[in-house]
């Protein structure tokens, strides 16, 4: 029998054990190991809470999850609990499918003042993470800058504007709809260092700020490129740019609106300023490049704003022991392979980019590796072994099963028009997956 344990339960995670299913067929058991006690990862704390089809994908992951030869270790702590040296000596093959779920740092004056925070620790806060469900940002200001033109940033702009009616049938916890209700929001600013031509705004996404209830996307005119350089541009990119151009438009009925969310392109972020709190962004001009590149003016002026929001990219978090690439955010690897018999997968092997699906031929990768680099299983203990030493080190793991109470208990205390109401804490977690 052939034991493979991947550390992480999202997409990655689960794609890859999918992936090892059909690659090894019966002879293989898959160990899914992950620090909460609560499945799914990027799907339950990632995606925004008003885009319930894209979670629908978890059920997917159930359906492997249910399977036979893959189990559920939630609750475990990779360092704490037990380490990859101690899995390497268990399992014939240790994937890491962590994610990339840290926020990469702005790099400017002023980024550790109250208020500005990362766009992971506050899509965190709303989607209900336990790290980050205390968070508190203070929201109730009049002018909120967001970093970043990329579909995150338009997640949070998007969760900032609406009014409590419109998170009807979303999962947004209720800490941070009661935090929105009170909202004093007047101005939303997206700054971003290069042009319309270059944002990573899908049209799907960014269709959806132009239908809010109370809020109007604008666009300097001056900022769009002539008409026929759109031509140019991939088919998503330039569906993209016409949803801009239309925004840049005179909407009268719009302007009556109480909430503008404004797109400042060529602006490049340089400091933040206040006393003892978020005032004012600080950008310089800037214009592209021969070769595309943002490069500044030496022109600046002040954004004022009561909290930044930097949505500018993520990271892995680094493992004691693994070797790690700082400049590129994820686990040092060739082709997924990190060390004899351990693999990385997903964000944790790329870095973070591409889809949720993008982490299925990934799986794929990983599972037709682990097959070319060990013919045939070495004969290791697998989950026998890994409860073994969980249980001498009173380890309290929880199961899928633990899982699915913890599941029924949220859609059974869900306000009226929610699919569930997550608890956010890890304690009340195990409080359900505990009751008989």
């Amino acid at each position: 029998m052939r034991h493979i344990a991947i550390i992480g339960s999202g997409p990655a995670g689960y794609y890859t054990a999918e992936a090892c299913q059909k690659q090894f067929g019966a002879e293989v058991r898959i160990d899914i190991i992950d620090r909460l006690p609560v499945p799914f990862g990027l799907i339950r704390t990632g995606v925004a809470p008003d885009h319930q089809s894209i979670k629908a994908v978890s059920r997917r992951y159930e359906t492997v999850a249910l399977s036979d030869n893959v189990r559920f270790v939630g609750h475990v702590t990779i360092g704490r609990d037990v380490s990859i040296a101690e899995l390497g000596e268990l399992y014939d093959a240790v994937v890491i499918a962590t994610g990339a779920p840290a926020d990469r740092p702005i790099g400017i004056a002023g980024e550790d003042l109250p208020g500005v925070i990362g766009s992971a620790a506050f899509v965190g806060w709303y989607n209900g993470h336990p790290d980050f469900a205390k968070l508190d940002p203070p929201i109730h200001v009049a002018e909120v800058v967001v970093i970043g033109n990329g579909n995150v940033a338009l997640d949070i702009a998007r969760i900032l504007a609406k009014t409590r009616e419109e998170f009807d049938g979303s999962d947004i916890v209720g800490h941070a709809l009661d935090s929105l209700a009170g909202s004093a929001l007047r101005r939303i600013t997206f700054v971003g260092r290069r042009g319309p031509h270059q944002i990573a705004m899908t049209p799907k996404e960014l269709g959806e700020l132009g239908h809010l209830a109370r809020a109007r996307p604008v666009v300097d005119p001056a900022d769009l490129p002539p008409l026929t350089a759109d031509d140019a541009l991939d088919p998503g990119t330039r569906k993209s740019v016409t949803l801009l151009r239309g925004f840049a438009k005179e909407d009268p009925a719009a302007a009556q609106k109480p909430v503008t969310v404004a797109f400042d392109f060529f602006a490049k972020p340089i400091a933040i300023e206040g006393d003892g709190k978020v005032e004012r962004l600080i950008v310089e001009r800037s214009r592209l490049d021969a070769d595309g590149n943002a490069t500044g003016t030496g022109e600046t002026y002040a954004i004022p704003c009561g909290l930044v929001i930097a949505a500018i990219g993520y990271k892995t978090t680094p493992i004691p022991g693994l070797p790690y690439d700082e400049k590129l955010g994820r686990f040092t690897n060739v082709d997924g392979r990190i060390a004899p018999g351990l693999y990385a997968c997903g964000w944790a092997r790329r870095g973070p980019s591409g889809t949720i699906g993008t982490n299925r031929p990934d799986g794929y990768l990983i599972a037709e590796a682990i097959a070319a680099d060990q013919p045939e299983p070495a004969g290791k203990a697998g989950r026998v072994g890994l409860d073994a030493l969980l249980d001498a080190r009173n380890v309290d793991h929880v199961t899928f099963r633990d899982w699915q109470k913890i599941e029924a208990a949220e859609i059974a205390r869900a306000r009226t028009d929610a699919p569930r109401e997550k608890f956010v804490a890890i304690t009340d977690m195990l409080d359900q997956a505990r009751r008989e």
